[in-house]
């Protein structure tokens, strides 16, 4: 490959489920022998590819997008007017970008972050593979695989004929994390980046009704917006002689740390939470999220609970008065926590990122 020459535009982004596969493969593609300045990314400035692709030392190009709003209230209706003027703009100047760098493949990892470029790719004939993370594709790798690119998948029994199962890359930190749970046992409840409202509540019930317990501890990740009402209620709830071991975070900047201490995880179905405690083999309680696209989440968690990596409680239902006994009974019972911790460890995917990097080699040498 000459200098300058662009090997690869990986696109998409939006949220950490779509930004940590795209940077697993763009450091997959480097350990290949690809030089780290032919991969460049394409992706949204809202989304959090604008500031984790550079600080991981790749370029990207970033596009004035924001997603379609699917509720037919007026106000959403105007923003997804605005979305799709937005989108025609992005979709131009991707066509321009890949005229200009001429990239031997596009690599789409999904989100509405990814649209212009994959879209441009295929109308502009560029090699293309998509990477769909969960267990229901979405709408964007479902436009375009149905134009010709070549889907690699996170879970087997895809609908695509051509699907290649790769699994779903996770970074490099959590692939080395050797599981040593801590004593005494640790539910860590964690609703992804932002949190979640359901869980915070759940597990500030959990801390009123094990107040005095020391055979427990609990590490809950609030999210930023939600942790100062978290600390507010807690604050309310410390009474003196507490004895249980509970830390509230807005943030957990050490995930790997956290995957080695827990015994049992409470948190959302995403495709990268799913993946990661696969990789490492921790036993999981989900709650998928209802208001997940096309229900990603509910199947997510399904496929870990079909193969007894997991137990699912659906959003509805997502109580302490529900949550507590299933919680308590998993701890009681070290043995099938051992088997779901095992079930989950057969379904991580190691070499996912490598796997995918094979198939985009694969495309590039039939192209």
């Amino acid at each position: 490959m000459t200098s300058g020459e662009v090997f690869a535009l990986v696109t998409g982004g939006g949220t950490g489920g779509h930004v940590t596969p795209a940077l697993a493969i763009a450091e997959a593609l480097v350990a290949a022998g690809h030089p780290r300045e032919s991969i460049r990314f394409v992706g949204a400035r809202r989304g959090l590819e604008s500031t984790a692709v550079p600080e991981a030392g790749f370029a990207i190009e970033l596009l004035t997008l924001d997603g379609l709003q699917r509720s037919l209230a007026p106000r959403d209706l105007l923003r997804s007017v605005r979305s799709l003027v937005a989108f025609a703009r992005a979709f131009r100047h991707c066509l321009r970008l890949l005229r200009r760098l001429r990239p031997r493949v596009v690599i789409g990892v999904g989100g509405y972050a990814a649209a212009p470029c994959v879209f441009a790719a295929r109308m502009l004939r560029v090699p293309t593979v998509v990477h769909e993370q969960n267990a229901v594709p979405g709408l964007v790798n479902r436009i375009a695989v149905r134009w010709g690119a070549r889907p690699a998948v996170s879970f087997p029994g895809s609908r695509w004929r051509r699907a290649v199962t790769t699994g779903n890359p996770v970074r490099a930190a959590v692939l080395e994390v050797v599981r040593t749970p801590q004593t005494p046992p640790l539910v860590a409840v964690v609703g992804g980046s932002q949190g979640a409202g359901k869980l915070n509540a759940v597990a500030l019930d959990l801390y009123d009704r094990w107040r005095d317990r020391s055979d427990i501890a609990i590490r809950h990740v609030a999210g930023p917006k939600h942790e100062a009402g978290c600390a507010q209620r807690l604050t309310s709830l410390v009474a003196h002689g507490d004895t249980i071991a509970y830390e509230l975070v807005a943030y957990e900047a050490d995930m790997a740390g956290l995957y080695q201490r827990a015994a049992l995880m409470l948190c959302r179905a995403g495709a990268t939470t799913v993946a990661e405690l696969n990789a490492v083999g921790i036993p999981a309680l989900y709650v998928p999220w209802s208001g997940s696209a096309e229900g990603q989440q509910q199947a997510n968690a399904a496929a870990m609970v079909a193969v007894g990596a997991a137990v699912l409680v659906a959003d509805s239902d997502c109580v302490v008065d529900t949550v507590e006994p299933i919680v308590q009974s998993l701890l009681n019972d070290p043995d099938r926590l051992a088997v779901m911790a095992a079930a989950a460890r057969a379904h991580g995917r190691a070499d996912a990122a490598a796997q995918v990097v094979r198939l985009v080699e694969e495309v590039v040498g039939d192209s």
